[in-house]
């Protein structure tokens, strides 16, 4: 039971993407590998844009 006395149920639930999706979730992922946690939003971001930039995929 949750903290609300509710019975919750985990099941895992399948998600489809588009391809464009697909394609900016793989950007933020390279950029989280090469990176990894615990540093500013701003060098995140940084670095997402040039991610985003080197696939050609404009924002």
């Amino acid at each position: 039971m949750g903290l609300s006395g509710k019975n919750i149920n985990h099941e895992e639930q399948e998600v489809e993407f588009d391809e464009p999706s697909k394609r900016v979730i793989g950007c933020a992922i390279e950029v989280h590998r090469a990176l990894g946690p615990g540093l500013l939003e701003s060098a995140y971001e940084q670095c997402l844009g040039r991610e985003l930039a080197l696939n050609e995929i404009s924002f």
